[in-house]
Protein backbone atom coordinates (compact mmCIF):
# COMPACT_ATOMS: atom_id res chain seq x y z
CA UNK A 1 0.00 0.00 0.00
CA UNK A 2 1.30 3.43 -0.57
CA UNK A 3 1.62 5.49 2.26
CA UNK A 4 1.18 8.60 0.61
CA UNK A 5 -1.99 8.06 -0.71
CA UNK A 6 -3.10 7.96 3.13
CA UNK A 7 -2.06 11.68 3.44
CA UNK A 8 -5.27 14.11 2.33
CA UNK A 9 -4.76 15.34 -1.06
CA UNK A 10 -4.61 19.16 0.19
CA UNK A 11 -2.64 18.53 2.69
CA UNK A 12 -0.40 16.42 0.62
CA UNK A 13 -0.51 19.31 -2.04
CA UNK A 14 0.49 21.70 0.44
CA UNK A 15 3.73 20.08 1.99
CA UNK A 16 5.39 19.41 -1.14
CA UNK A 17 6.61 22.59 -2.20
CA UNK A 18 8.47 22.70 1.05
CA UNK A 19 9.85 19.28 0.34
CA UNK A 20 10.59 20.54 -2.93
CA UNK A 21 12.36 23.18 -1.43
CA UNK A 22 14.69 20.68 0.51
CA UNK A 23 15.39 18.27 -2.10
CA UNK A 24 16.49 21.28 -4.14
CA UNK A 25 18.88 22.43 -1.56
CA UNK A 26 19.93 19.15 -0.73
CA UNK A 27 20.45 18.17 -4.20
CA UNK A 28 22.72 21.34 -4.80
CA UNK A 29 24.53 20.42 -1.83
CA UNK A 30 25.52 16.91 -2.42
CA UNK A 31 26.25 17.44 -6.35
CA UNK A 32 25.02 13.93 -6.24
CA UNK A 33 23.96 12.50 -10.28
CA UNK A 34 20.30 12.35 -10.73
CA UNK A 35 18.18 10.48 -13.38
CA UNK A 36 14.79 11.48 -14.65
CA UNK A 37 12.89 11.08 -17.73
CA UNK A 38 10.31 13.29 -19.31
CA UNK A 39 7.42 11.79 -21.86
CA UNK A 40 6.30 13.84 -24.98
CA UNK A 41 2.57 12.07 -25.33
CA UNK A 42 0.62 13.13 -28.22
CA UNK A 43 -3.15 11.71 -29.36
CA UNK A 44 -4.25 10.82 -32.71
CA UNK A 45 -4.91 14.45 -33.74
CA UNK A 46 -1.07 14.86 -32.99
CA UNK A 47 -1.35 17.47 -29.75
CA UNK A 48 0.72 16.85 -27.03
CA UNK A 49 -0.13 16.14 -23.47
CA UNK A 50 1.40 19.25 -21.02
CA UNK A 51 0.84 19.28 -17.04
CA UNK A 52 1.12 21.76 -14.10
CA UNK A 53 2.76 20.77 -11.17
CA UNK A 54 1.28 21.52 -7.21
CA UNK A 55 5.36 22.25 -6.67
CA UNK A 56 8.12 23.57 -8.33
CA UNK A 57 8.86 26.23 -10.96
CA UNK A 58 5.69 27.86 -12.24
CA UNK A 59 4.68 26.38 -15.87
CA UNK A 60 3.58 24.04 -18.04
CA UNK A 61 5.57 20.63 -18.16
CA UNK A 62 6.18 17.30 -19.86
CA UNK A 63 5.02 13.71 -17.85
CA UNK A 64 7.57 12.50 -16.18
CA UNK A 65 9.97 12.10 -13.10
CA UNK A 66 12.57 10.19 -11.30
CA UNK A 67 13.86 7.21 -11.81
CA UNK A 68 14.50 4.45 -9.25
CA UNK A 69 18.33 3.21 -8.09
CA UNK A 70 18.35 -0.03 -10.67
CA UNK A 71 15.03 0.83 -12.52
CA UNK A 72 15.04 0.97 -16.64
CA UNK A 73 14.11 4.23 -17.74
CA UNK A 74 11.29 3.45 -19.90
CA UNK A 75 9.68 1.32 -17.36
CA UNK A 76 10.66 4.33 -14.96
CA UNK A 77 9.03 6.32 -17.43
CA UNK A 78 5.17 4.21 -17.92
CA UNK A 79 5.27 4.18 -14.30
CA UNK A 80 5.36 8.68 -13.67
CA UNK A 81 2.78 8.43 -16.15
CA UNK A 82 0.45 5.87 -14.29
CA UNK A 83 0.90 7.30 -10.98
CA UNK A 84 0.44 11.02 -12.26
CA UNK A 85 -1.99 11.35 -14.85
CA UNK A 86 -3.74 7.64 -14.22
CA UNK A 87 -2.79 6.69 -18.01
CA UNK A 88 -1.18 3.52 -19.03
CA UNK A 89 0.45 3.58 -22.03
CA UNK A 90 1.09 0.52 -24.18
CA UNK A 91 5.02 1.25 -24.92
CA UNK A 92 6.86 4.35 -24.97
CA UNK A 93 10.13 5.19 -27.22
CA UNK A 94 13.07 6.54 -26.44
CA UNK A 95 14.34 9.48 -28.75
CA UNK A 96 17.81 9.67 -26.57
CA UNK A 97 19.35 11.81 -23.43
CA UNK A 98 19.96 15.05 -22.28
CA UNK A 99 22.63 16.05 -20.23
CA UNK A 100 22.14 19.00 -17.97
CA UNK A 101 22.03 20.32 -14.37
CA UNK A 102 19.16 20.33 -12.13
CA UNK A 103 19.22 21.62 -8.92
CA UNK A 104 22.65 22.59 -8.90
CA UNK A 105 24.03 18.46 -9.70
CA UNK A 106 24.09 16.79 -13.02
CA UNK A 107 21.44 15.43 -14.85
CA UNK A 108 20.47 12.91 -17.32
CA UNK A 109 16.92 13.03 -18.60
CA UNK A 110 15.83 10.20 -20.77
CA UNK A 111 13.22 11.23 -23.55
CA UNK A 112 10.07 9.08 -24.58
CA UNK A 113 7.73 9.48 -26.66
CA UNK A 114 4.07 7.72 -26.65
CA UNK A 115 0.94 8.15 -28.00
CA UNK A 116 -2.07 7.91 -25.95
CA UNK A 117 -5.73 8.32 -26.78
CA UNK A 118 -6.79 7.99 -22.76
CA UNK A 119 -8.05 11.81 -20.97
CA UNK A 120 -5.69 12.30 -18.14
CA UNK A 121 -6.59 12.29 -14.82
CA UNK A 122 -4.78 13.92 -12.46
CA UNK A 123 -3.47 12.41 -9.31
CA UNK A 124 -4.54 16.32 -7.45
CA UNK A 125 -1.16 15.60 -5.36
CA UNK A 126 1.91 16.51 -7.76
CA UNK A 127 -0.54 17.19 -10.88
CA UNK A 128 -3.11 19.32 -10.81
CA UNK A 129 -3.67 20.23 -14.52
CA UNK A 130 -3.41 18.08 -17.70
CA UNK A 131 -4.59 18.80 -21.14
CA UNK A 132 -3.50 18.25 -24.40
CA UNK A 133 -2.88 21.39 -26.61
CA UNK A 134 -2.31 21.34 -30.54
CA UNK A 135 1.67 21.61 -30.52
CA UNK A 136 1.11 25.15 -32.59
CA UNK A 137 -0.87 26.89 -29.79
CA UNK A 138 0.96 25.37 -26.81
CA UNK A 139 0.00 27.31 -23.23
CA UNK A 140 2.04 30.07 -21.54
CA UNK A 141 4.02 29.89 -19.55
CA UNK A 142 6.05 26.44 -20.41
CA UNK A 143 8.96 26.35 -17.92
CA UNK A 144 12.42 26.19 -18.81
CA UNK A 145 13.52 22.52 -18.85
CA UNK A 146 9.88 21.83 -21.12
CA UNK A 147 11.05 24.53 -24.01
CA UNK A 148 14.73 22.74 -23.95
CA UNK A 149 13.71 19.63 -23.93
CA UNK A 150 10.56 20.36 -26.77
CA UNK A 151 13.19 21.60 -28.91
CA UNK A 152 15.40 18.14 -28.53
CA UNK A 153 12.18 16.51 -29.21
CA UNK A 154 12.24 18.73 -32.57
CA UNK A 155 15.67 18.25 -33.54
CA UNK A 156 14.96 14.44 -33.53
CA UNK A 157 12.44 15.00 -35.74
CA UNK A 158 14.13 16.92 -38.36
CA UNK A 159 17.25 13.95 -37.95
CA UNK A 160 14.33 11.64 -38.57
CA UNK A 161 12.76 13.34 -41.79
CA UNK A 162 15.42 15.10 -43.04
CA UNK A 163 14.20 18.21 -42.84
CA UNK A 164 16.16 21.12 -42.15
CA UNK A 165 12.98 23.47 -41.24
CA UNK A 166 11.04 24.07 -38.48
CA UNK A 167 8.87 20.91 -37.19
CA UNK A 168 5.41 22.13 -35.50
Amino acid sequence: MNLVKLIPAPLHRAILPLAHSVRHRWRGLTKTPLAGCSVLITDFGGNLLLLRHSYGPDGWALPGGGIKKGEDPSVAAMREVQEELGLKLASVTPIGTIAEEMSGAPHTAHMFTALCDDHPQPDAREVIEARFFPPHSLPEPLSSKTRSRLEFWREQLRTQTGESGSVR
